[in-house]
């Protein structure tokens, strides 16, 4: 799976709203970072159902984060963005969505399933505070 514009777009908003002094917008978020406002919306409602951030309601309301940058994983922000976690190959996650119904007797399986778990660990073991 290529991680898509949510993912670019989640990550780009997460660093607006980590530096920010009081809770961000939507509407501010979408004019800062030029995103549609629909599409940003909808990334950052996913984000806080997920528990990344804290969706303030009222005049002064916005986005803040819900947790330390130290606490928030790249794969949970990739989740929250796409809706599943990222995969190498379309059947990295899992074995009975092989494309050649090779289930079980495909020779590649074991490094697919060793390359997937790397991807996997470093994602989870990386966070925003990691980049930011």
């Amino acid at each position: 799976m290529l991680l898509t514009r949510a993912t670019e777009y989640a990550l780009l908003s997460l660093d607006s709203i980590s530096k920010a002094d009081k809770p961000v917008g939507a509407e501010q978020l979408a004019n800062e970072l030029s995103i549609p406002k629909s599409f940003l919306a909808k990334i950052l409602q996913n984000m806080a159902k997920q528990g990344i951030l804290e969706s303030r309601k009222g005049a002064h309301g916005g986005f803040v984060l819900a947790r330390d940058i130290n606490d928030i994983t790249i794969n949970s922000i990739i989740f929250a963005a796409e809706g599943k976690l990222p995969a190498v190959f379309d059947c990295s996650s899992y074995s009975e969505t092989c494309p050649n119904g090779a289930i079980g007797t495909c020779v590649i399986s074991p490094f697919i399933a060793n390359f997937q778990t790397k991807i996997n660990n470093f994602l989870e073991g990386l966070t925003l505070g990691d980049i930011f």
